[in-house]
């Protein structure tokens, strides 16, 4: 297992961890090409680190609903110097790479990631099961119905589950992917969950999903959840803008913790930080 994956495990039995967002994309919807420029990025998760970041999610392709598909090498233009500053400017920062590409995990795998963080469970690429197999990081899958281009914001989602509901589709397709991953040999130690709020969920199906985390929480694997700034929390907030969603933001982190969440994947993680201290102390209490 990854040394900094391991620290992340050990950190987790006594508290939740903080996963700060770092975008290196032109059209991410919330902070996109902020920090396109890797002198940028390094600035920016010296920030995310100092604010109490405990690992740091790296991302060059943007997952929004209607975001067009990025080729490998354009990916890795984009992510593989800013890795390749965090590797030997911040040492001790444990970093993930947000990717669908095997390409592009294995190359940041190679420059010390220690988490790959897939929003389509491994399975948009055939290749990607195999370099995660193959390595030592930790793995989160998330739950998608298909990938951002074909997708609707949350307040444009129509309902797709049925009579199941949303939360046992969820956790179906995650067990499932859970399965895939223990038969290509992958320790159950090194995955993750992710619901996927925001992917293919109406707003309700948001709110039922922080709801009904328990359930998904019961299967045993820590569940990252990421609501930051979200549609579905603008459309409870009587549409507020993506620049004013940050109470809605913490507030679903403090039920997502209360909840069972071990890991939020946060913006604002000073806010996020405290907030989930709190929240985590109550429910320790």
């Amino acid at each position: 297992m990854h040394p900094d994956f391991e620290r992340l495990s050990e950190t987790l039995k006594r508290r939740p961890l903080v996963m700060g967002v770092l975008n290196v994309t032109p059209d991410s919807f919330s902070d996109g090409g902020r920090y396109l420029a890797p002198e940028a990025a390094l600035a920016q998760a010296r920030r995310l680190q100092a604010d109490g970041a405990d690992l740091v999610d790296l991302g060059g392709e943007s997952t929004r609903p209607g975001a067009p598909a990025v080729g490998a090498e354009e990916e890795l233009k984009r992510v593989l110097p800013v890795a390749q500053a965090l590797c030997r400017e911040l040492p001790g920062l444990a970093w993930s790479i947000d990717t669908q590409k095997a390409a592009v995990a294995q190359a940041c795998l190679a420059e010390g990631a220690c988490l790959l963080n897939d929003v389509s469970a491994l399975m948009a690429d055939p290749a990607m099961l195999g370099v995660a197999a193959a390595s030592q990081a930790g793995i989160s899958l998330m739950h998608r119905l298909q990938a951002p281009r074909d997708a609707s914001w949350s307040t444009l989602e129509k309902s797709h589950y049925g009579e199941q509901g949303v939360c046992a589709a969820v956790r179906h397709f995650l067990k499932q992917r859970a399965l895939a991953c223990r038969d290509a040999g992958i320790d159950p130690a090194r995955l993750w969950f992710d619901p996927g709020l925001g992917f293919g969920k109406t707003v309700s199906d948001n709110l039922r999903l922080l709801k009904e985390l328990p359930s998904l929480v019961a299967d045993g694997h820590p569940v990252l959840v990421g609501p930051s700034r979200k549609s579905f929390i603008g459309a409870v907030l009587d549409d507020a803008p993506v620049e004013e969603r940050l109470e809605g933001t913490l507030a679903a982190c403090v039920a997502a913790v209360l909840n069972g969440a071990a890991i939020l994947r946060v913006h604002d993680v000073k806010e996020a930080v405290r907030a989930i201290k709190m929240a985590h102390a109550i429910k320790a209490a």
